[in-house]
């Protein structure tokens, strides 16, 4: 699909589409800790729907009512298929996979895409010390994994993913072990452990004693667990796919973003942090955030901790007068594309200049947008990016591959068209 950005200034409110991050995992604890749940402001992403249909694999029954929201319905991990599909999803694969692991039957685990290259050896290494057969295709996919799981002592490198550790403490708050630990080294966006943490506890979840992150240390049998239990969960507003709506009022016009909560564990809720660095007019009410086009200027931002802000952070630079300076590019290499040089490459197409130094990547802005073609690299991130650089560009913007949305938000370029953009979907 080709999708074509003319410049255009944006206006209006809209609301933020829902956090697959949360989605997800509330899709787990859904599956692991039984009973009926009921799941408001469900996701519809190709990530969530890679989710839904895993927990169904693994014995969850899933429903939706009147209103639009999801029921869940579930006995624990029983898996109903010997094979899961987690699509392009680096979430559920990092996280379901030793969910899987629960049962004592042998499932094989795929992905496509990117997924299908991205290192797995993480599994190789420790699922076997907690009692797992695990094969795998060289450190990639696809995995075999044979529980059931024994959670003990484990020490484990967090450096490359925060999403191992996500499904390995679920795992052991249902397994009833006690007195056993998870040491974690170097371990990466943390926030996003607090959202996992956060889910676990809104789902009765028994909570590990977090060492500063550096240890998790699980002290109480989860035996009287109830599985019978009925309860509701509601996904937040998405602060990864609202950030895009938001760098594109400060650069193009006036939004106003309605379901984000200020006080969310989600790691990207800090890309306020970098529009205020970048004099950004922004107002709060208790309903939405106002975000206005204002003079802006380059700044400086570590992104080590919330990496999937690096796009919508290079189309702000983009607009800001002198040199923007990003920290943490080490993180993007195993995402949906190699980020770092796909955010050159796109942007250099777009007259922007970025240089990449190490951990560093430096983005000389304020010289104006050029129209081009570009191509999403099947990153989803990369495509949104694009698109809201467009918007104050010299002329139109033609992106390939731009269904590549449908990864995290597939509703992205009807917001758009909402808030005045001009649109035209090929």
């Amino acid at each position: 699909m080709k999708t074509v950005i003319h410049p255009s200034i944006v206006k209006g409110s809209i609301r933020s589409n829902a956090s697959k991050s949360a989605m997800q995992r509330a899709c787990a604890a859904s599956l692991i800790c039984g009973g009926k749940t009921i799941i408001h402001n469900p996701g519809i992403s190709n990530d969530d729907r890679a989710a839904m249909d895993i927990i169904q694999k693994l014995g969850a029954t899933i429903s939706f009512d009147e209103d639009g929201n999801l029921i869940v319905e579930s006995n624990g991990v029983q898996p109903a298929n010997n094979t899961i599909d987690c699509g392009e999803s680096g979430l559920s694969i990092r996280m379901f996979t030793p969910l899987a692991a629960l049962s004592e039957n042998e499932i094989t685990i795929t992905g496509s895409g990117s997924l299908s290259t991205r290192p797995m050896d993480f599994f190789d290494q420790i699922l076997p010390q907690i009692g797992v057969r695990v094969t795998s295709n060289n450190g990639k996919l696809p995995l075999r994994v044979k529980g059931p799981a024994k959670p003990s002592d484990i020490e484990i490198d967090g450096s490359l993913s925060s999403q191992f550790l996500t499904g390995l403490l679920m795992c052991y708050a249902v397994s009833n072990s006690t007195d056993v630990s998870i040491k974690v080294n170097h371990l990466k966006s943390k926030p996003y452990i607090d959202l996992t943490l956060d889910v676990m506890r809104k789902f009765g979840m028994h909570i590990p004693a977090n060492n500063h992150y550096e240890s998790f240390q699980f002290s109480v049998s989860n035996t009287n667990r109830q599985t019978d239990t009925e309860r509701s969960f509601t996904v937040e507003g998405d602060w990864s796919g609202a950030a895009f709506l938001l760098v594109a009022g400060a650069v193009a016009g006036n939004v106003q973003v309605h379901g984000l909560d200020l006080q969310s564990t989600q790691a990207d809720r800090a890309i306020m942090l970098a529009l205020q660095e970048s004099g950004a007019r922004i107002s709060y009410y208790d309903a939405y955030i106002e975000i206005s086009k204002s003079a802006l200027k380059g700044f400086s931002f570590d992104a080590t901790e919330c990496p999937d802000l690096f796009p919508p952070l290079v189309a702000l630079a983009s607009y800001c007068e002198g040199e923007t300076m990003l920290i943490g590019t080490s993180r993007l290499t195993h995402k949906e594309s190699n980020r770092a040089l796909t955010l050159q490459e796109t942007f250099g197409r777009l007259g922007v200049e970025i240089e990449l130094k190490d951990n560093v990547m430096l983005i000389q802005g304020g010289k104006g947008i050029k129209g081009a073609k570009v191509h999403s690299h099947h990153d989803h991130r990369i495509a949104m990016a694009a698109a809201v650089a467009a918007l104050g560009a010299d002329a139109s913007v033609e992106i390939e591959d731009a269904e590549a949305i449908d990864k995290s938000y597939p509703e992205f370029y009807h917001d758009l068209m909402k808030l005045g953009v001009t649109v035209e979907i090929n």
